[in-house]
């Protein structure tokens, strides 16, 4: 015990004195006795070693782990060899194939693959904390390691699946198929961290398939392949796991096929290659494949795929956008979660120093090859030989980047987790700061700051577009009445506020809040520059306010309750001051909208999405809303349901934000904002199935025949969804479809089998469970299942064929009407078309007109008589009185089940504006008939949108407007019911 207590007080910090006597005790407690006195031998004859052997179990709570839980691991490896011995690449190769045997089975395998996973990353976690190995030793043993531990695992299942269903051959070349691993991202640099997951994607050659009797096709070999490569390296099991595995960066991500041939890999990046994936694409790497002799030859037809995708012939400054496109999510990221601190994401951070140097290969790399270079250091390298920095930049940049690793090695070392952010706990931060070299927390931060800074800066200049710096001289009154309001009410009753003493006491309330109490002296000081440019901006804004019916004591007290929210996030508060244009949106946005405001206070991160007025109000279309979300949700952990459900509301609310801007600016048509509203809940459905579907396959698989791709399962959207006619609070009305396959017993492939119908039905109820769960942020949506086969009473999935059965002979009229409105949205493709096909086969059936006419006229009776205001004759009732919406809607849907016959391509739109175009353009409807009624059903739910962003729809709507405000529409609307239905008022 004396080497340790002579060690303890001459290199441990006091701060860890105690920590660093708790952990000796832990690890001798853990020896026998023989084992102890060999520890004290052996330290007593290296003092050197027991001043690692501290700083060792101190930095790292995982080596200390693994020691107690294995002695020999210390005795035997690292207190006799490891320290002393570079770990080489080829040191480690040499050790994985010796251990990797023929004879071993998977489970000894895999069991093999943990052990040797431990015995190096101790070693390395030795060396790194005492600073005995280079980042250079580091980065290159980690990717050392996983290369092996790849390779391994793919001869050992390669060499199984082939046993059985023989040897994957190419269609065209008859020649056997390699599976091919691409190793993205830090592993592809050869750069990677010590407790990094790797990026991989899985490829093969040539479609074709296995030479056995039992035969399968390629596809299926790689992807089964593929499947138990990941589990050998990814599954956590009792002694650990190798690495984590993610395959999120394949084409179309994780609804993408796991394994793809060279065609489908070329045709993806060509057509639908995506900017980011560009970027990520630079490091792309062959890092294993079979047999291994192949991998310079695959190695050469990837870089013939993939370099036309990345690298372009001219000098592309049009990434530049891109890039800091891809930026702006990383800092609203940062935000939002609280990143600041983060080694990596935060600015000035890993990430930054990336992005300088994959800028210049994006811009210039297809013109001059010598920036095609994988790892980080070798590109700055370049950068400099080239011209393009200078050498005081590039060696800046370097020793930053270099250091960052070092803080990021820090931090992962002690519980061998994925971490890059700095700790909030004292003890934690002196203990990173032992580790960095430094005496105390303060002088490491000083040296950390300085670096980022430093990367900070050069990054503005590579990459960012110049601050737009506005004037913002404010009246020194609005200072003044900030300070002391009350006595300033003259003042605010000159500048047009009415209730000056109530604006006083919204003033004086907010600085007596506990949250402006709270703020620190710097947060004040940015409270206090703001304050004024906001309460002059609300006068500013009072020819605007008057158009929108908002008096600005109403403004201001919204203002206030959001600013509240946000006012303890110095970085919200500096950038509304630096920002007074966005500060204008806001001013704005409030005015004409309560659910902006209470949206925003809800979710205060969303104010990152009013800072570019650029994207602000321009919309993107459904593929790039696609492509976002799956960006989002690309770094989160599978097995998150939360952070998961956290992206998708953020994502649904953000783009719900966008679109209010637009609707409020009259920037956009009604039908694009309906379009655009319905286009997010589409690509959220798309994501919430996946979602639901991987939680319910990793328990119990897939049914037979069914895939992640293709799951025999299909969303399918009614009235607003199904239309395209989503509001901002829109419920989703949905039906659950499955295929069935003419086997109603077939069960499902995994550890808990269920049946088909079962199976089906547990799909449903999670995907109602992830869009019905609640949050500080609200709901995803609200679901309506009641148009389901049987209503309420019914099955919760339908199969195809029972769904055909009961739409051909049980459906009711009014089921029928709402089919016209029915759309797939999400799921099975195959099991889609179907689904078209049987709606308009439904839907072009050949009715008799008097039963059809009476069925729809008597529903609309009972609607009318349940939900209109009769009773209040001074009100209209916009949606279900006579001359509403409903009489337009049933009009639109008993013409379809009426004509379609006639005319199949009346059944071919679900939205009522294109089925009204489409009645004019065939003779049903006549032209000016059809142009009023559009533009009247366009008024109606335009006015409903603006009541919605108010949140007063729900009042209006069922209490009805004053009668005289659509006196004209409605008599148009009544005079067309009588004319179609014979409807006599």
């Amino acid at each position: 015990m004396s080497i340790f207590e002579t060690h303890l007080s001459a290199h441990a910090p006091s701060v860890l004195q105690n920590e660093a006597e708790e952990v000796t005790t832990r690890l001798l407690h853990s020896l026998s006795a023989d084992q102890h006195e060999s520890l004290e031998t052996g330290l007593n004859q290296s003092p050197e070693l027991a001043a690692q052997l501290i700083k060792a179990i101190v930095g790292s709570e995982y080596l200390l782990e693994s020691c107690c839980r294995d002695p020999s691991l210390l005795l035997h490896w690292l207190l006799t060899d490891a320290p002393f011995s570079v770990l080489s690449p080829i040191k480690i190769a040499d050790a994985v194939e010796t251990a990797c045997s023929d004879e071993l089975n998977q489970c000894k395998f895999d069991q093999t693959l943990r052990k040797l996973r431990r015995r190096f990353i101790t070693a390395l976690y030795w060396r790194d904390l005492n600073g005995l190995a280079d980042f250079d030793e580091v980065a290159l043993a980690m990717t050392a390691m996983a290369e092996v531990f790849i390779q391994q695992a793919v001869n050992f299942h390669y060499r199984l699946l082939c046993d059985k269903y023989g040897e994957p051959m190419g269609q065209e070349s008859n020649t056997i198929q390699p599976l091919v691993v691409i190793g993205m991202g830090k592993l592809g640099g050869g750069e990677l961290n010590v407790s990094s997951d790797i990026d991989l994607i899985f490829a093969y050659p040539e479609a074709g398939c296995t030479n056995y009797k039992k035969n399968v096709n390629n596809q299926q070999f790689f992807t089964l392949l593929g499947q138990k490569v990941i589990k050998s390296l990814n599954e956590v099991t009792v002694d650990g796991f190798v690495f984590r595995v993610d395959m999120r960066l394949r084409p179309y991500g994780q609804s993408g096929a796991l394994a793809s041939n060279f065609n489908a890999l070329e045709n993806y990046y060509q057509s639908q290659g995506r900017d980011w994936e560009r970027y990520a694409m630079l490091k792309a790497r062959v890092v294993a494949c079979t047999p291994i002799e192949k991998l310079t030859l695959v190695q050469e037809a990837l870089n013939c795929i993939i370099h036309p995708f990345s690298y372009r012939k001219y000098v592309d400054f049009s990434t530049i956008e891109s890039l800091r496109q891809l930026k702006t999510l990383i800092v609203q990221e940062v935000r939002r979660k609280g990143l600041e601190d983060d080694v990596k994401l935060g600015s000035g951070g890993i990430r930054e120093v990336e992005f300088i140097a994959q800028s210049f290969q994006l811009v210039r790399g297809g013109r001059d090859t010598r920036l095609q270079e994988r790892k980080l250091l070798a590109v700055l390298d370049r950068l400099e030989e080239l011209g393009h920095l200078s050498s005081n930049i590039v060696s800046g940049l370097k020793t930053a980047y270099v250091f960052l690793r070092k803080c990021e090695h820090c931090l992962q070392a002690y519980q061998d987790a994925q971490t890059q952010k700095l700790p909030k706990v004292h003890k934690d931060r002196e203990r990173i700061a032992w580790m960095m070299g430094f005496e105390n927390w303060e002088k490491f931060c000083q040296h950390l700051m300085q670096h980022r800074h430093f990367v900070s800066t050069n990054f503005q200049q590579v990459i960012e577009l110049p601050q737009n710096k506005q004037s913002n001289t404010v009246a020194p009154e609005w200072q003044s009445v900030w300070k002391d309001s009350e006595y300033h009410t003259d003042f605010l009753e000159e500048q047009g506020f009415v209730d000056a003493e109530q604006v006083c006491k919204q003033l004086l309330i907010f600085q007596q809040s506990r949250h402006v109490k709270s703020l620190s002296t710097n947060a004040r000081d940015k409270l206090d520059r703001l304050m004024p440019t906001m309460l002059s901006m609300v006068i500013n804004e009072q020819a605007y306010l008057k158009t929108v019916g908002i008096t600005p004591e109403k403004n201001l007290e919204r203002l206030l309750q959001w600013l509240q929210s946000i006012v303890t996030r110095t970085s919200y508060v500096l950038l509304l001051v630096e920002n007074p244009q966005v500060l204008k949106h806001l001013v704005r946005l409030f005015a004409a909208s309560s659910w902006v405001a209470e949206t925003l206070s809800k979710m205060p991160a969303l104010l990152d999405e009013l800072i570019d007025s650029d994207n602000l109000f321009s919309l993107p279309e459904k593929t790039s809303l696609r492509d976002e979300l799956r960006q989002r949700l690309l770094r989160i952990d599978e097995e998150d349901l939360e952070a998961h459900l956290e992206v998708l509301r953020y994502f649904r609310l953000a783009h719900s934000l966008r679109v209010a801007a637009c609707d409020i600016t009259n920037s956009l048509p009604l039908m694009k904002i309906s379009d655009y509203l319905t286009y997010i809940a589409e690509v959220v459905l798309e994501q919430v199935l996946r979602l639901a579907l991987e939680n319910l396959s990793h328990q119990c698989g897939y049914p037979e025949g069914a895939t992640a791709e293709a799951p025999g399962f299909l969303i399918v959207a009614y009235g607003k969804l199904g239309g395209l006619e989503m509001s901002y609070s829109s419920d989703l009305d949905l039906v659950f479809i499955y295929d069935d396959q003419g086997n109603k017993q077939a069960m499902s492939q995994g550890p808990r089998p269920l049946d088909i119908q079962t199976y089906y039905t547990r799909l449903g109820q999670k995907i109602i469970h992830i869009l019905n769960t609640r949050s500080l942020s609200g709901k995803l949506y609200e679901v309506d299942m009641r148009l389901r086969p049987s209503g309420n009473s019914g099955l919760l999935v339908s199969s195809l064929s029972a769904y055909s059965k009961y739409q051909q002979n049980d459906a009711w009229n009014w089921e029928h009407q709402a089919l016209v409105r029915a759309r797939a949205i999400a799921g099975d493709g195959a099991l889609a078309q179907q689904f078209k096909q049987l709606r308009q086969q439904v839907l072009c059936k050949d009715r008799e007109i008097d039963p059809l006419r009476q069925a729809v006229v008597e529903m609309r009776n009972k609607m009318r008589e349940h939900l209109g205001s009769s009773k209040q004759e001074s009100r209209f009732h916009l949606k279900h009185d006579e001359g509403g919406i409903v009489d337009i809607e049933f009009m639109v849907q008993y013409a379809v089940l009426a004509w379609a016959h006639q005319q199949p391509a009346l059944a071919e739109w679900t939205d009522n504006i294109r089925i009204l175009e489409s009645l004019q353009e065939h003779g049903f409807i006549e032209p000016e008939q059809a142009e009023q009624l559009v533009e009247t059903y366009k008024s109606y739910r335009s006015y409903r949108h603006r009541l919605a962003l108010q949140q007063e729809e729900s009042y209006w709507v069922n209490n009805g407007v004053n009668r005289s405000c659509f006196n004209d529409q409605r008599q148009l609307v009544l005079t067309m019911w009588n004319n179609l239905l014979g409807f006599d008022e």
